[in-house]
Formats: C-alpha cells, sequence, structure tokens
C-alpha cells in the first residue's frame, strides 16, 4: 500500500471516528434500568453463572449460615489445593508442570508409569514441521510476541490433516501438541524479534528430551543454556500456578465459546491467546513492573515506608505513575483475603531473591504487600477485602531469571494452554448448544428507508 493511501485511511478513521462515538455509546442508566450486568458481573462482584466445570474451583467467599462470608482463597484442581501441589513438587528431584498437567487433563494424579508415558508423549510432541521455525517463526519478527504466537499456531493448522476433526481423541492429540509446541513458540519468537529488530545475536537452541518444560524454558532462551536448580524449580512454580483458573476467566471462557461453535483447535487456541494478551488479562505483571520501576524514580529511600506510603497514594489520587489510580497487582474479582497463588510464590520469592542478592526488591515489594490493600479498602471503600494477586510477584520473579518482559504473557501462555486444553475436551465432552448469550436492543422503533438522494 503507497504511503498516501495509508495516510487517507488515517485521516478517514480520525474523523469518522466521531460517528462511532456518537451512535455506539449507550447510556449507563440502560444498564440498570434492563438489569443487566456489565463484565458479567453483579454489583456485589460476582460473576454470572454461565456453565459448570470439573476442572478447578476459585474460592473467595462462602455462605455460613445463610450468609455470605469472604474467606482465604482457595483453588483447587480437580479437587486438590493448588498450595498442596505446588509444595509436593520437587520431591523425587522431579519437576511437577508435567504432572499437574497431566491431573487438569485426565482428572487424577498420574501413577509413576502414567506419568513417564505422559513425559515421553510431551517429549516426542517438542518438535515443529521442517523448515518451520524459519518460514514462519523467523518472517515478519514482531515485539508482539502473543500475535507471534497466535500467527504460528494458525499456521500449524496448514500442516494438520485432521484439523477440521474435533472428536475427542483427535483434540486430544492436537492439544498435547500444542501443549508441548508452546514453549518454542514462544522463545523462538523473542530470538527472531531480538535478532530482526533489536539487531541482537540469533540462538535456536532445540529442546533437550531429558529436560522439563521448565528446564527447557531456560535452556533456549539462555545463549549458553544454563541455568541453576532453583531458577528452574521457581519457574516451574510459577507455570503450575498460572496453569488454570476457572472457567470464567477470559480467555477460558473464550475458549469455551469458540469451542461450541464447533471451530478447529488451532483457531480456538489462537482465540485464547489473543484474549489473554489483553493488558487487563494476561498483562497485568508487566504493569507491576512498570509502576515499581516508577516507584524507584521517585522515591529517595525504598526502605523506608514513609516515603513509600506517600507514593502509594499518590498513585491512587491519580497523581502518579500512569495517573488511573491504580496499585496493580492488587485486588481481585474473586479473591477477598489472600490469593493462594500469590501465597505459595512469596516462598519460592524469597528463596530466588536471595540467590540473586535482591533482597532489597523482596522487601520492597513485603512494604507494599502489606500496606497497599489497607490503603485501597479505606479509599475506595471496599469492604469485601482487598490482597495482592499472583501478578504482583510473577513479574519480579521473571526479572530475576533474566526473563524479557516481551516474554512474561507468553510464558502465561505456556502454562494456561493446559487449563484451556482441559475446558475445550470438557466442553466436547457435554457440549449441547452453541453458547450464544442475548443482548438487549435499545433500538426504540423501525426507521423509513430513505433513497440516496434525499439524504
Amino acid at each position: 500500500m503507497e504511503k498516501s493511501e495509508t495516510n487517507a485511511i488515517v485521516e478517514y478513521a480520525r474523523r469518522y471516528s466521531a460517528l462511532c462515538y456518537e451512535n455506539d455509546t449507550i447510556d449507563d442508566a440502560l444498564f440498570n434500568q434492563h438489569h443487566v450486568f456489565r463484565g458479567l458481573r453483579d454489583k456485589k462482584g460476582h460473576g454470572v453463572i454461565t456453565g459448570i466445570t470439573n476442572i478447578s474451583r476459585v474460592e473467595g467467599r462462602r455462605i455460613v449460615d445463610g450468609e455470605e462470608t469472604y474467606c482465604e482463597g482457595r483453588l483447587l484442581y480437580r479437587g486438590y489445593n493448588v498450595i498442596d501441589l505446588a509444595q509436593n513438587s520437587g520431591r523425587n528431584k522431579r519437576f511437577a508442570f508435567e504432572e499437574v498437567a497431566y491431573l487438569l487433563l485426565f482428572g487424577e494424579l498420574p501413577s509413576e508409569t502414567q506419568l513417564d508415558e505422559f513425559l515421553k508423549i510431551l517429549c516426542d510432541g517438542r518438535r515443529l514441521p521442517e523448515e518451520f521455525t524459519r518460514d514462519v517463526i523467523m518472517q515478519a519478527a514482531s515485539k508482539d510476541l502473543m500475535n507471534s504466537m497466535a500467527k504460528s499456531v494458525l499456521t500449524l493448522a496448514s500442516y494438520d490433516p485432521l484439523v477440521m476433526d474435533i472428536s475427542v481423541p483427535n483434540v486430544l492429540r492436537q492439544s498435547l501438541e500444542l501443549i508441548s509446541a508452546f514453549p518454542m513458540l514462544a522463545i523462538y519468537g523473542y530470538q527472531a524479534y531480538n535478532h530482526y529488530i533489536c539487531d541482537g545475536s540469533l540462538y535456536i537452541h532445540r529442546p533437550d528430551p531429558k529436560l522439563s518444560t521448565a528446564e527447557n524454558l531456560l535452556r533456549m532462551l539462555r545463549p549458553n543454556c544454563q541455568y541453576t536448580e532453583t531458577e528452574a524449580r521457581v519457574l516451574d512454580i510459577a507455570l503450575i500456578l498460572h496453569m488454570e483458573h476457572g472457567g470464567g476467566n477470559n480467555s477460558t471462557f473464550t475458549t469455551r465459546v469458540v469451542t461450541s461453535s464447533g471451530s478447529d483447535t488451532y483457531s480456538v487456541m489462537a482465540s485464547a491467546l489473543s484474549s489473554l494478551k489483553g493488558p487487563k488479562h494476561g498483562g497485568a505483571n508487566i504493569k507491576v513492573m512498570e509502576m515499581i520501576a516508577d516507584l524507584k524514580e521517585h522515591v529517595s529511600d525504598t526502605s523506608d515506608e514513609e516515603q513509600v506510603r506517600a507514593y502509594l497514594e499518590r498513585v491512587l489520587a491519580g497523581e502518579a505513575f500512569d495517573h488511573k489510580g491504580l496499585i496493580y497487582g492488587v485486588g481481585h474479582a474473586v479473591y477477598s483475603l489472600s490469593d493462594p497463588r500469590a501465597k505459595v510464590f512469596k516462598a519460592f520469592v524469597k528463596k530466588l531473591a536471595e540467590e540473586k542478592g535482591r533482597m532489597d526488591d523482596f522487601a520492597l515489594y513485603s512494604s507494599i504487600e502489606r500496606m497497599a490493600p489497607e490503603m485501597i479498602a479505606q479509599r475506595r471503600k471496599i469492604y469485601k477485602g482487598v490482597c495482592v494477586n499472583v501478578d504482583f510477584y510473577s513479574g519480579f520473579v521473571y526479572s530475576m531469571l533474566g526473563i524479557p518482559v516481551e516474554l512474561y504473557t507468553p510464558i502465561f501462555a505456556i502454562a494456561r494452554i493446559v487449563g484451556w486444553s482441559a475446558h475445550r475436551l470438557e466442553e466436547l465432552v457435554n457440549m449441547d448448544k452453541i453458547i450464544r448469550p442475548a443482548y438487549k436492543s435499545v433500538i426504540e422503533e423501525e426507521r423509513p428507508y430513505k433513497p440516496l438522494e434525499e439524504r
């Protein structure tokens, strides 16, 4: 497209966008009048029930003697507490991501024989079609690695002769192959971006069949393929904590909606990736990192809690950072008193911070974790309780692992595709109707058509 044509489109869109605002803006009062819950959440923050799942349970409140009460957060994977799964990881020197993936997909923890077979299947899937890395991933390299991954996933459909077969055995096969391939799609996409756009060196390391997903991620990312045991263990925990979070989160609901239409696995996963990349969903940890960087620029002594508190007050007042009045990484739609994922993470974060000499940063994060919920509750008059969420610490972990910011959300996707796959399979097994929610139309009356010459 010629530059002049591009400029003409830009100018046209600028002028006519006013019509979009004029004709698409809906009066807030209409939502109350018609009892429509914006964002599918009622005035108490409860999600509108749109389905039933047996995969996981997210709990932040309970009914006691007929009254709703807020409780410590719980996250169950197929009935197992995620805290137990994380704390028992690493036994017998095994990494646990693959074991928990088996649990989510098949409903039970595997025996040693079943786990060994599952590991071999995932290992066999860690390969891409011939020349795929060169011809697809390296072409049109992008800083937006989520778009790069979505492009790669959709292109993989061209290599699958059974792409439109949505029988459960075939979808399970496709899901296992994508779970295996996602680390390569993400890391190779980053290496292409780093080389072609950032002018860095190009490293393409093949995954080692003897290593876990967490180990291979670090191996493929780093020029020398080296990592410590602690680094790999903490990343393994991060993957477990991000693997699944109920059917109501945006990307998992997207997975189920697109699945219900009868679409293919590659289109479904590309749709889920597109949902996850939104900053309101998968990009929250990046905002935490940006906020902490801004804090360090404007606070002379981060160990002085009064200075830190004053900065946070300015953030809440919309006078600091991005002027949106939000302390990122604090607060959650479901959890009130605690996010179990953040509680698990913190213990492992401390161990990594000690290894990396980042205890001053760890102390800063801990002080914000202590102060921010109280400050938010007072200013916003939130009575259900406010707690830090998993995003508060995950970006800090990734920075200590030397993982580039561009890979933060793709790593989330590498974990969450397991949950997406489990929900896609559950939707297929129980699929009866296409998911088609209703929208209330506020068009009041039919308008008479006018011929062009009379307009």
